[in-house]
């Protein structure tokens, strides 16, 4: 589980958003949400105060089943997708029409705990240059790899990009995905040593920005440094909207759990505090919810609400978007399917919701884990 802040990402070519606490939302014990609008609805764009419904997710079939902790999602341009089972280091062809093919497993993954194949992205260039980016736990550490994804169908010249991330049983992150930018942006665990997320020399418990070269990215605040933000506990969820804003979830420790929108070079607070702290010297979280509602891993942005996957909740939670502001969040599929790792917007149109019962926390169903294919329709 995992705790952090993180309040707004502005790409360097963007000015930094203030975010008022007066908008935010908490959904933790004892506290009152301040929605924007009424419950199932989304405010419409600036002047104009006719508020407009909110999609319902609807489960319309599975893409995939009789998988090992799917974890990292990646929608290949000519259909299709790629996906890794975490703990057998493997990544799978998913076909349109469901059929599994093995493309490859992945040198160096020694899965344990939380740890294994991780999250998988595609290069922005990918057409050209067929390379696919994988967050591996590996002996010594976590890192990013990159492999080519040749016209045969499988992987091949794997090369370390970076490495040196902390790696311990619990709390070693894992999600990576490309930004508007080009840069690819990774979040990662404090590997349960708390003082890490402030320790800015470390790569643990930070939200970090590199090249696809895995070298510092222009821009980014800290002079040779990969590290985007800090003071994060466990990041299993980033997720851009169209406004290049970039959102994080975050897993907390006994208290909450946590929606942040991030900031450039900002404190996020771990393991100093814990949830919203006040004052200007951490960026507080929008949302937060108890570990027993959440414990939050995969993140999108999809018809124009974020969604992010529940493990010990069970469920998905939907969370209204205004610009730099969150509205009332609402959860569906409550214990229906189990714990709901990965979510990614999909091509065609909705969202895919990865399972996640074979990771040795969650009850194994039959057919599990599997793939959703939800539609998100307008009431």
């Amino acid at each position: 589980m995992s705790m952090s802040r993180i309040s707004e990402l502005v790409i360097p070519l963007g000015s930094a958003l203030m975010i008022p606490l007066g908008f935010v939302t908490a959904v933790g014990a004892g506290s009152q949400g301040v929605p924007l609008c009424p419950p199932g609805c989304l405010a419409g764009p600036a002047g104009h105060s006719a508020p407009r419904p909110l999609p319902v997710p609807v489960v319309r079939g599975t893409a995939a089943t009789a998988l090992n902790v799917p974890w990292g999602v990646a929608f290949l341009p000519g259909g299709g997708a790629l996906v890794a089972e975490r703990d057998r280091g493997r990544i799978l062809r998913i076909s349109p029409a469901g059929r599994k093919t093995v493309v490859g497993k992945v040198p160096g993954v020694v899965p344990a705990g939380e740890g294994g194949l991780l999250g998988i992205a595609l290069s922005p260039s990918f057409s050209r240059d067929r390379l696919v980016f994988a967050y591996v736990t590996a002996a010594r550490d976590n890192r990013i790899l990159r492999m080519r994804y040749g016209p045969e169908g499988r992987l091949t010249h794997p090369l370390t990009v970076l490495s040196g991330i902390p790696k311990a049983y619990n709390h070693n992150g894992g999600r990576i995905l490309f930004g508007p930018d080009r840069m690819l942006y990774v979040g990662t665990g404090d590997a349960a040593v708390g003082g890490r997320a402030q320790d800015r020399r470390s790569l643990g418990g930070k939200i970090l920005r590199m090249t696809p070269a895995g070298k510092p990215a222009p821009g980014n605040p800290f002079k040779g440094s990969v590290v985007w933000t800090y003071g994060h506990r466990n990041v299993q969820g980033l997720a851009f909207d169209p406004h290049h804003r970039l959102w994080a979830s975050e897993l907390g420790q006994d208290r909450y759990d946590e929606l942040n929108l991030v900031r450039k070079g900002r404190n996020y607070g771990w393991p100093i505090i814990e949830g919203r702290g006040g004052g200007s010297r951490f960026v507080d979280p929008l949302l937060v919810w108890k570990p027993a509602d959440a414990s939050p891993s995969g993140l999108a942005y999809a018809s124009g609400t974020l969604w992010m996957g529940a493990l010990r909740g069970e469920r998905l939670w939907r969370i209204p978007v205004n610009g730099t502001k969150v509205g009332k969040p609402t959860f569906f599929f409550r214990q229906k399917y189990g714990r709901l790792r990965t979510v990614v917007a999909a091509p065609e149109g909705g969202i895919w919701v990865s399972t996640s019962n074979t990771d040795g926390v969650g009850r194994k169903r039959s057919g599990d884990d599997r793939i959703l294919r939800v539609a998100l329709r307008q009431p």
